[in-house]
């Protein structure tokens, strides 16, 4: 966290936020290539570009695994959806980095993040982990969510289709340019271009990472309110569609 511009690793973090169950208000692997590339790397391979199934297919979502890339300053961004055989590795590696661990608090074996992605992929589709590929690479963690049906709403004036995100910046070398910046600004316009019927993107990083909020700032979102939620003190960031041309 070296810029107040940039999130950091853990911009939106959820600090051991579990996806919800309850209402309230991935691509192929072929096996002989990519298994191969995960033993010699912790590098998830590059994906392919129109994942079936899963988690990414959610129609409360819209299916972000279809969605299409964006062109950013930085290059071209896609968020593609999890998969745990490919991509748990990595995942667990970006969890176990202190930076992020102190938002996120999901630091440990495997088996710890594999606890907080499928409750995800047991879920109905409200939440969707994604890795955030740029120009081929994965180096970045996302997680859309719909807020309305979020236990977040409880804590604020939910409107239908509120969709939330959660990020973190897996590398080193990515964090404190503004890429943070950048990619919240595309991703919060991907949600907005494929879903329709969503007037809002929010999110709810800790009111202590102040990287992270001045990052949703500079991204086109607007300081809300204050909340206070059971695990930590968070700043609700909404990001209008009906103001996303002026910020």
């Amino acid at each position: 966290m070296t810029r107040a511009e940039d999130p950091g690793p853990s911009g939106g973090a959820p600090r051991a936020h579990r996806p919800a169950t309850a209402v309230e208000d991935t691509l192929d692997l072929r096996l002989t290539e990519e298994l191969l590339a995960l033993i010699t790397s912790d590098t998830p391979p590059s994906p392919d570009p129109a994942p079936v199934g899963g988690p990414g297919a959610s129609t409360l979502l819209d299916a972000p695994g279809t969605w299409r890339p964006a062109t950013t300053a930085t290059g071209i961004f896609q968020l593609v959806p999890v998969r745990l055989e490919r991509d748990l590795a990595v995942v667990t590696r970006w969890m176990n980095d202190p930076a992020v661990a102190a938002f996120w608090e999901l630091s440990g074996p495997e088996e710890v993040t594999a606890r907080h992605l499928a409750a995800q992929f047991d879920g109905d589709g409200r939440s969707v982990p994604c890795l955030g590929v740029l120009d081929g690479k994965a180096m970045s963690y996302w997680e859309i969510y719909r807020a309305d049906l979020d236990p977040l709403a409880r804590h604020y004036p939910a409107r239908p289709h509120d969709t939330g995100v959660h990020l973190l910046i897996g590398g080193v070398t990515d964090r404190g340019r503004r890429l943070g910046t950048t990619l919240l600004r595309a991703v919060a316009d991907l949600v907005l271009d494929h879903r329709p019927a969503c007037a809002r993107v929010v999110a709810e990083p800790d009111l202590r990472n102040t990287p992270s909020v001045s990052a949703f700032l500079s991204a086109g979102f607007r300081f809300s309110a204050e909340l206070e939620l059971p695990e930590k003190k968070a700043a609700l960031m909404i990001r209008d569609r009906a103001h996303r041309d002026q910020l």
